[in-house]
């Protein structure tokens, strides 16, 4: 898929690009595999902002993507790659020989017509997901479950990867996209390949409107705030922050300041972090 420019007949549109859809074959969902997606607002159930920032956008069904992959054994033909307003990643629906339907995060080089299956037995080819254990050294995979039969929780975005380094007993090593090197159970399930549209991240929104459009609203900088809204606000003219350090709009340390738990469980499973730092 590649990036389209517009004609520059507005100074927005000037700058703005967006993907050419080249690879979309199938321009509407499969009805029984969406839901529809509530809007709440940022807004919890009763009615106060608890995520800032959200509102608005235009309407969308959620499509549910598989990300169990559990037929085992059962091959599966790709009938259609699909946009899907939910995620940067596009999406592949499958038709089992069983003739069942699922959508799949379409991976880079999956096209209409490939046959893909899932399982201990499956061919370690790009589409194909098994366990961590049965796929070679060296490959690049996507879909990463955290716990086996979990469901993919890594990896999931257009364009990434994650790279199998090593094996070791029960464990698999994997370098994440982020540079953080972690271990994984050898029994929990990847699909090979990367994530596809890995153009996604050169698209030039160009104007705020398009932004709105995707449900974000405006975001305002604590300094020009009063100060009982922001921890930044009030002063006469610009005014340095007159804090330590920066502070989120509830007084917490923000810009910098680690909020992983030190003694989180999870911690001696990342051999390095992504900042080159071993974890002690």
């Amino acid at each position: 898929m590649g990036i389209k420019k517009y004609n520059p007949y507005t100074p927005s549109r000037r700058q703005m690009s967006g993907m050419d859809f080249a690879d979309i074959t199938k321009s509407t969902p499969e009805r029984s595999l969406t839901v529809v997606l509530k809007k709440n607002s940022g807004r919890n159930n009763q009615g106060k902002i608890t995520v800032r920032h959200q509102g608005g956008g235009t309407r969308r069904r959620y499509r549910i993507i598989d990300f169990k992959r559990q037929k085992d054994g059962i091959e599966a033909t790709v009938k259609a790659i699909e946009y899907d307003p939910n995620r940067t990643a596009d999406i592949a629906l499958l038709v089992y020989a069983d003739g069942s339907k699922s959508y799949i995060l379409a991976a880079e080089g999956v096209k209409v017509g490939d046959k893909l299956m899932s399982g201990e037995n499956a061919e370690a080819k790009v589409g194909n997901c098994l366990p961590l254990a049965n796929v070679p050294i060296g490959s690049m995979v996507h879909c990463v479950e955290l716990y086996p039969g979990a469901g993919a929780q890594m990896v999931r975005s257009a364009g990434a990867g994650a790279q199998l380094m090593a094996k070791e007993g029960k464990y698999a090593t994997l370098r994440l996209p982020s540079g953080e090197m972690r271990m994984v159970p050898a029994t929990c399930r990847a699909t090979m390949g990367i994530v596809g549209n890995g153009e996604h991240n050169l698209v030039n929104v160009g104007k705020a409107g398009r932004t709105r459009h995707m449900g974000i609203r405006p975001t305002v900088r604590g300094s020009v705030m009063n100060p009982n809204d922001h921890p930044h606000g009030g002063g006469e003219g610009r005014a340095p922050i007159g804090r330590p350090g920066p502070s989120t709009p509830w007084g917490k340390p923000a810009l910098g300041m680690k909020t992983r738990k030190l003694k989180k469980a999870s911690n001696k499973l990342i051999v390095r972090r992504r900042n080159g730092r071993a974890i002690k």
